[in-house]
């Protein structure tokens, strides 16, 4: 048993970080964490952490590699400080769509940046919602992998009734995470199926599998970045009858003209977990609704901590 449990967070997403510890009941550690004129980052442990059970709340998220650098400066500041656990929280793991040579001569980048975090000296991962599930195997330290799905599902059996719903993932290898929400609520899927269309290399043909003909419909996916894809199931989904068409996704990167391709589109509101901080132009957006995730977090911190299973978690 561990004897003292420290939270410390960097720059990445302090609102969530101080929202866990509130939930937690454990005040934030303090910590100096700035950059030189030179760009270069520096890190600076004020608490005692010797013997200590640490878990540190850092997303990966913009800046990526700032963020990032940010961690592992942090992990290893710890390890020197004689830590007896160090836990990285990680709500959002960049590089995680890099999980693969899908091409001649590219990276596997999500397998390096695990790398990176383990021989920093971080004994544990706690994430949410990978792209790829796999991607637990490319650590050989422990890695619990959490959900936003249980969180989404109590939150729509709130705010709506379960009547002519509809669970759209936007393509085949978002189904079995859209299968998963559609079982919670109790209702029916449907497949966005993306295909060439003659010889024009640009030109898709957006098929949608399933009935949607009259029903609310609920776009889900793990990650939204610049919301391209995403609108262009949902303009499928409007042409095939679709009633209402709302959207969910965990972590809701938003990046280029993704704010401006949400408000011309027919998704009524995306909803989104607060893994990512928004900024004031996303704030600001009406259809825009940010879940936490916070007291989940909390919990699986509180119970790792005692060593207790997590799987009232993922009820």
């Amino acid at each position: 048993m561990f004897s003292k449990l420290k939270l410390i967070t960097g720059h990445a997403n302090r609102p969530l970080a101080e929202e866990v510890a509130r939930h937690a009941g454990i005040p934030l550690g303090d910590i100096d964490l700035f950059k030189f004129s030179n760009d270069e980052s520096f890190v600076k442990i004020n608490d005692n952490v010797r013997g200590a059970d640490v878990y540190v709340i850092q997303p990966t998220c913009y800046p990526v590699n700032d963020s990032l650098m940010d961690l592992l400066i942090i992990i290893d500041a710890l390890k020197r400080a004689s830590a007896q656990r160090i836990n990285c929280v990680i709500p959002y793991y960049a590089y995680a769509r890099s999980d693969k040579k899908d091409q001649p001569r590219v990276p596997i980048t999500a397998k390096l940046v695990a790398d990176l975090i383990t021989t920093a000296g971080a004994d544990r991962v706690i994430t949410v919602d990978l792209h790829a599930d796999q991607i637990q195997g490319f650590f050989n330290i422990p890695v619990d992998h959490l959900y936003a799905t249980p969180s989404f599902a109590r939150y729509f059996k709130s705010i709506m009734q379960m009547e002519d719903i509809v669970v759209v993932s936007p393509d085949s290898g978002g189904a079995n995470r859209a299968r998963a929400l559609a079982k919670r609520l109790s209702c029916s899927l449907a497949i966005g199926d993306k295909r060439r269309s003659g010889n024009d290399d640009n030109a898709e043909l957006l098929n949608i599998i399933g009935d949607v003909a009259g029903k609310t419909c609920i776009l889900f996916d793990d990650i939204i970045d610049t919301g391209g894809s995403l609108v262009k199931v949902a303009k499928a989904l409007e042409e095939h009858g679709a009633k209402k068409i709302l959207a969910a996704c965990t972590h809701g990167i938003l990046s280029g003209k993704a704010v401006q391709l949400l408000e011309s589109s027919p998704i009524e509101k995306l909803f989104i977990t607060n893994t990512i901080p928004l900024d004031e132009e996303k704030q600001n957006c009406s259809k825009i609704v940010q879940l936490s995730i916070a007291e989940m977090l909390a919990m699986a911190i509180k119970k790792i901590h005692i060593e207790e299973s997590i799987s009232i978690l993922f009820r």
